[in-house]
């Protein structure tokens, strides 16, 4: 499970599955996440993409197989850091909410500071650090979400419709702030129901229906003339946004 330019997989998935009681949410999943890629998934309502998120991000109990492999050259495990649609922001000033995430991140309580004040200011958040953060506007407050996550350094950054319930100007700032990001050392994964959205951002893009990963292409053959199966095609031309 190699990309095709030789890039050993980050993250796989082996027939992997996710239960809900008996509810199933995911089911028969494989996937290789690779370095540097934007993986956008999209489907309709219900279909996993967040469930799927979870689960490569490691937070949920699975069926199958999910392994986490070493980063080449440096040999260690990559770090992740999630942003979700609504950001749960502490009762705290905005540097703090910074810092927390650090903590439990047992990131060197030296290193909080400069951590912290180098995110805020790559976000455009430097001169509120001392404003409580939930005083914020809504796209104020994602992007320190976004800081939060950036202070930990992610290797890999997960995404979960991160502009969902931003007004167009506040989501535009997101996305800048996402392309900006991406790069050959960034591996970024991110859900969205916005097809021009997943245009612009990825990569590569998967498609989920009913639990299942239906397609699996880079983003000009998903978009533009390869054969997909119905359930897609229908989701791409507007005929189905809910699970049914």
């Amino acid at each position: 499970m190699t990309a095709p330019g030789g890039t050993p997989p980050l993250i796989t998935l082996r027939r992997a599955g996710v239960s809900f009681g008996a509810t199933r949410a995911l089911q028969g999943i494989d996937l290789a996440l690779h370095r540097g890629e934007r993986l956008v998934m999209v489907g309709p309502n219900g279909s996993g993409k967040t469930t799927l998120l979870r689960l490569m991000h490691g937070l949920l109990a699975h069926e199958g197989e999910r392994r986490v492999h070493p980063l080449q050259p440096e040999g260690r495990e990559p770090v992740c850091a999630m942003l979700f649609q609504r950001p749960f922001l502490l009762h705290l000033s905005v540097q703090w909410n910074v810092r927390v995430g650090l903590w439990l991140q047992r990131v060197p309580r030296r290193e909080h500071a400069q951590r912290s004040a180098a995110a805020l200011e790559r976000v455009g958040l430097g001169g509120l650090a001392r404003r409580r953060a939930r005083e914020l506007s809504g796209g104020q407050q994602q992007r320190l979400a976004l800081a939060r996550a950036f202070a930990l350094q992610p290797d890999i950054l997960f995404l979960d419709e991160p502009t969902a319930s931003l007004d167009p100007g506040a989501k535009r700032e997101i996305e800048a702030l996402i392309t900006a990001t991406a790069g050959p050392d960034l591996t970024l994964v991110m859900s969205t129901h916005d097809l021009r959205q997943a245009r612009r951002l990825a990569s590569r893009v998967i498609f989920l229906d009913e639990g299942r990963l239906l397609a699996d292409l880079e983003v000009g053959r998903f978009f533009e003339g390869a054969a997909l199966p119905e359930a897609a095609t229908r989701f791409l031309k507007g005929e189905l946004t809910w699970s049914h």
